[in-house]
């Protein structure tokens, strides 16, 4: 449902395979926005995701593609209202590659047997007590003058004191103000390079409490440089060459600059206050804040991808920046002092790091294994998907998740069968859960007696239907007639896959399989009765059982809302570029996108395309235009689309597939198919209903995903 928050995808045709990942890059962006790392997806886009009201994923157990085209008469509401719609690659575990590792979701049963979960790997209270920060600074909320460093932990810390021995000459800021908990905070980080001295700043970066750079300087050191630390610090022998600004001037300008009330922020604050040669007597030091066992520390990288969801010290970049890592510790003590030390103990810190360093020794491994033996690994194994839980960083942000269904998660993501649950007490669930939620998954199932076995019988009855439906039969023609001239008349409906002459019958006849839809629905509207290679021929496709709806399925596709708008044209010569249909196309009002199918393995394109207009009335208009148009001596004939995105892509994978399967077995499960198919179409209609329902009680501006994962 769209309002102010919109989802847009410029998928077309060929493009309209997406993996798991990039579902993983839509449902991210879509539940966090730009915390935690997200980024707007890569290939489509939500324009203002701060309006939308939540997320709903509807999973349709163990169903597939051949389900929603074998019922697409009873999906009339799934048809209708979604209108983006993709081929979405297998996946071998399915819910990890959904929301990504470390979910560990563990079901809770209730009365009615249903599961409903949050994200729960959270700490309990009891766990709490045992973490490094709730021992430090127990488990309230407290304001900023608790996380001051003392004086004595200063000392043990390596801290410049006043008054120190080591500290002589040293510069003091004079900020001997009382602090209270509305003192200012200012982050402070400093780049260092070796000199016969020791350690001296080259640069200084110093950020107010909104964010804002108020220092970014270059310093020239005093004594001979023995090591610039490029490769940390970023600094240059070259980029110090023309710099007059010396360690005495920082330090009268920070001085100048810092209120009396000041707080010093940083991560190991104490190097940069000893290079700086200068005294603070109110700090706050994010690796002691964030406290450890042991007296180890973790490092500012971690840290800001852990808690503020945010990448610093990249590798692609020379040295540190000094003014992202000074904003990167004071965010992290404004969450800190925010969000409370009990919030900070259930990110459980300590346990993301090994899964981090587990994931990188893993990935470490994999680079060193000659290419053989990853390969059959690979083909052996399932692949293993590391990627951080946002629904853990929901939970984090007070967002509970929900997850409805038959089949529970356990923490390895398999599925537990809870089947006393009908789909609708999920739904009667869901009705309620949902909209106290920002984000949901809720799964429906066939039940346990449609059993997935049965995919294989219902994929060659799809496949059945979908040939049938792009064949047709002309004739009959005179003995000796001239194949060529019948093969070019309907070509120009569209890229035929095959061509046969049927001599069974007392006439010739011809049969035509095409490779789209639209080109066996043109010709059988425009040939019917013409007058081809010297006879008056009749036009029609085969006559089957499963193809006695034909009609009703074909006006449907018409009024399918992802065809809505486009147009199919064919008889285009091959010679003619997407550069020279553009400027043929230019004048028609509102084009939108011109799709020029191409053989996926070739890459040569075929002798028709699509038209999408921003207004149906505007495809209305061109269709009367485009047919009998000529385009560079070429004679066009266009009509509605009937499977311009995923149809098209998914029937070009059929016609280069191979189809042949175990024979008997097939026919048998055909058979077992059959007997219950009518139960089936009820189901699948009710199941349709469900959704509508559990739709149309969402909020506006909410994104609503419906998935297909099949099995396997």
């Amino acid at each position: 449902q769209e309002k102010s928050s919109r989802l847009s995808a410029a998928l077309f045709g060929e493009d309209c395979e997406i993996s798991h990942d990039q579902l993983y890059e839509l449902l991210k962006y879509a539940a966090l926005g730009k915390r935690h790392n997200a980024t707007q997806p890569s290939w489509c886009r939500i324009s203002h995701q701060s309006h939308l009201a939540g997320v709903v994923v509807i999973v349709l157990h163990e169903m597939s593609q051949p389900h929603f085209y074998k019922f697409y008469l009873q999906f009339r509401h799934l048809r209708k209202v979604f209108q983006h719609r993709f081929i979405l690659t297998p996946s071998t575990n399915f819910f990890t590659s959904l929301y990504g590792e470390g979910a560990n979701l563990k079901p809770q049963n209730t009365a009615q047997g249903l599961t409903s979960t949050g994200s729960e790997c959270i700490p309990k209270n009891s766990d709490l007590q045992c973490d490094p920060i709730i021992r430090k600074y127990g488990i309230k909320t407290q304001g900023l003058t608790s996380y001051i460093l003392t004086l004595e932990e200063q000392r043990k810390n390596d801290y410049p004191i006043k008054g120190s021995p080591g500290c002589k000459g040293y510069i003091y800021t004079e900020c001997d103000q009382q602090r209270t908990d509305s003192s200012p905070l200012f982050g402070l980080d400093c780049e260092m390079c070796l000199t016969e001295k020791g350690n001296e700043v080259t640069r200084v970066s110093l950020v107010d409490a909104q964010g804002q750079c108020l220092l970014n300087e270059l310093v020239k050191p005093e004594s001979r440089v023995m090591n610039y630390r490029t490769r940390f610090s970023g600094v240059t022998k070259k980029m110090l060459l023309p710099v007059k600004t010396r360690l005495s001037d920082i330090q009268t300008r920070l001085k100048e600059m810092l209120p009396h009330d000041a707080v010093l922020v940083g991560h190991s604050l104490n190097a940069d206050l000893q290079a700086l040669e200068m005294i603070h007597p109110s700090v706050i030091d994010t690796s002691l804040l964030f406290a450890r066992n042991e007296g180890r520390r973790f490092k500012l990288k971690f840290l800001a991808k852990a808690v503020l969801g945010k990448e610093i010290q990249c590798e692609q970049k020379l040295g540190h920046d000094p003014a992202e890592d000074a904003r990167a510790a004071l965010e992290l003590a404004q969450f800190f002092i925010e969000q409370g030390p009990a919030k900070v103990a259930e990110l459980n810190l300590e346990m993301l790091l090994t899964t981090e360093k587990l994931a990188e020794d893993s990935q470490n491994k994999a680079a060193l294994q000659p290419q053989r033996c990853r390969i059959q690994k690979q083909l052996n194994e399932p692949p293993h998907i590391s990627k951080p839980c946002f629904l853990d960083c929901l939970q984090v942000t007070g967002q509970k998740p929900v997850l409805l269904g038959r089949q529970g998660l356990d923490s390895s993501g398999l599925c537990q069968s809870n089947l006393s649950t009908s789909n609708k007490q999920i739904l009667q669930r869901a009705l309620e859960d949902v909209p106290l939620s920002t984000f949901s998954i809720i799964q429906f199932s066939l039940g346990p007696e449609y059993i997935a076995s049965h995919l294989l019988a219902l994929c060659e009855q799809v496949r059945n239907k979908l040939t049938d439906m792009l064949t047709i039969y002309a004739g009959p023609f005179e003995e000796g007639f001239c194949l060529h001239s019948v093969k070019k008349e309907f070509g120009r409906c569209g890229p035929i896959q095959s061509l046969t002459v049927v001599t069974e019958t007392y006439q010739p006849y011809v049969c035509i399989h095409y490779e789209v839809l639209e080109a066996a629905q043109l010709a059988l509207e425009s040939l019917n009765g013409a007058e081809v290679a010297g006879s008056c021929i009749k036009v029609q496709r085969p006559v089957t059982a499963a193809m006695l709806d034909c009609d009703d399925l074909i006006k449907e596709l018409e009024l399918d809302v992802e065809n809505e708008g486009v147009i199919y044209v064919a008889g285009l010569k091959k010679s003619l570029t997407e550069m020279d249909l553009q400027e043929e196309f230019s004048q028609l009002k509102d084009l939108e996108t011109l799709f020029l199918p191409k053989d996926l393995q070739s890459g040569k394109h075929r002798n028709c395309c699509f038209l999408k207009f921003q207004e149906s009335q505007s495809a209305a208009d061109a269709l009367e235009v485009i047919n009998g148009w000529t385009v560079k001596g070429s004679k066009l004939r266009s009509r509605n689309a009937l499977a311009s995105g995923h149809l098209w892509r998914w029937i070009w994978q059929m016609n280069h597939s191979n189809g042949e399967q175990g024979g008997h077995i097939l026919y048998e499960k055909m058979e077992q198919l059959s007997d219950s198919e009518q139960d089936l179409r009820k189901k699948v209609k009710k199941l349709d209903h469900h959704i509508k329902k559990l739709y149309r009680s969402l909020q506006n501006n909410t994104l609503c995903v419906v998935l297909f994962p099949g099995v396997n």
